[in-house]
């Protein structure tokens, strides 16, 4: 939660918190399935082309 609030602000996570609730939602069985599609190079070639489109520039969290 603090992440999120922190970062999209107290209204965008009331919108996000509410359109997760709005239908049941298996988190972990959506991550499994959506991760299973990558191997770990594509995975990493992804991580790393994010890094340079948007890096993270705040430093680690405190």
């Amino acid at each position: 939660m603090d992440c999120l609030l922190k970062n999209i602000g107290v209204l965008e996570t009331e919108i996000f918190i509410s359109n997760l609730l709005r239908e049941p939602f298996d988190y972990t069985e959506w991550q499994r399935e959506y991760f299973a599609k990558f191997t770990m190079d594509d995975f990493l070639e992804k991580a790393a082309q994010y890094e340079k489109t948007d890096p993270w520039e705040k430093g680690p969290p405190e």
